[in-house]
């Protein structure tokens, strides 16, 4: 009598992923999103190692080269050598006028636009998520005065009154006969990019709670007692995640060119601060004779803000599995 055969072994199914894998996995795929993601990671750990940069390479940013060793400079205070004075010894060569290193230049002026642009934009989404979700999650008296107050502040123009506010709040902290400091520039245009920049996130988040509330999951939690506080942390932000990380991309490139341009009208960073928009500023004057010094800083920061452009798409995507890119 022969055995009887075994019984055939079904091959084991897919392993099931988890929202985070997915959206790793999508995201891995979007090629022009991972070299974002790497130009992204590139700028802000120049700006984290500047001082290393600037010890390696052998500069300052401060020291005006041009003065201090002869033949560097021209009569006209321009660089001798062609492309801007660029060398082995300057490798993106010098300010005109003062001979400045403008490689440390660049790389302290992206430290300095990188630390008030993430400050800023940190604080600008912490800011609306928690006014924005309590205005839509709450609804009624709360949300109409909070409504009412994110539509009195987006009633403002945001760069005129970038421009208008910033000397205002200098004036609280100095007289203005007395030189405003560095680190009180640097407070100054994060609280003003803060108060003027949270209120587009916390309307769009107000919009997406009105609508999640009413769902079924919402209300099944509410059935079984959950509190508030849980109702909002575990079953509403994870899905606004997607607003927030897109939002997030969106604001902080935004809030660089602000500082910039704030820089570049005299109202930012002054000297001798390096910084990205007083660069500009300064090669404002020199384009026609040296259009070097302006090249470099000029294409850091497009490619900046492209790549951040690019991530913020690509995050989204990866978050939605409703594309197909």
């Amino acid at each position: 009598m022969t055995s009887p055969s075994p019984a055939p072994v079904a091959p084991p199914g897919p392993a099931g992923r988890s929202p985070g894998q997915l959206m790793r996995r999508r995201f891995k795929r979007d090629r022009p999103g991972v070299v974002s993601a790497y130009v992204v990671t590139f700028f802000f750990l120049v700006a984290l190692a500047a001082p290393l940069i600037s010890k390696l390479y052998g500069k300052d940013p401060t020291r005006t080269y041009g003065l201090d060793e002869p033949g560097l400079l021209n009569e006209y205070g321009y660089p001798v050598k062609p492309n801007g004075g660029m060398s082995g010894d300057f490798w993106f060569g010098l300010e005109p006028t003062l001979g400045r290193d403008v490689l440390t230049q660049l790389v302290y002026g992206i430290r300095t636009s990188l630390l008030i642009a993430a400050a800023a934009t940190v604080l600008c989404v912490v800011t609306g998520v928690l006014i924005g979700v309590t205005a839509g999650y709450l609804g009624g008296r709360t949300d109409y005065l909070l409504g009412r107050f994110i539509d009195l502040l987006l009633a403002f123009p945001s760069q005129l009154s970038f421009i208008a506010f910033t000397p205002v709040v200098y004036s609280l902290f100095v007289s203005p006969e007395k030189e405003t400091p560095t680190y009180l520039r640097v407070l100054t245009l994060i609280l003003v990019l803060w108060v003027l920049g949270w209120m587009g996130l916390a309307r769009l988040l107000r919009g997406q709670v009105l609508s999640l509330r009413e769902r079924e999951f919402v209300e099944a939690a509410k059935v079984t007692g959950a509190s508030p506080w849980r109702i909002i942390t575990k079953e509403l932000l994870p899905n606004l995640w997607t607003p927030i990380l897109v939002q997030s991309t969106l604001m902080l490139p935004s809030f660089v060119t602000i500082e910039a341009g704030l820089s570049f009208i005299g109202v930012g960073i002054v000297e001798p601060t390096p910084d990205w928009g007083r660069m500009f500023a300064n090669g404002a004057h020199y384009y026609e004779s040296d259009i070097t010094y302006i090249f470099f800083p000029g294409l850091a920061m497009i490619v900046f803000v492209v790549a951040f452009n690019l991530l913020g798409d690509s995050v989204r995507d990866a978050f939605d599995p409703r594309t197909g890119r």
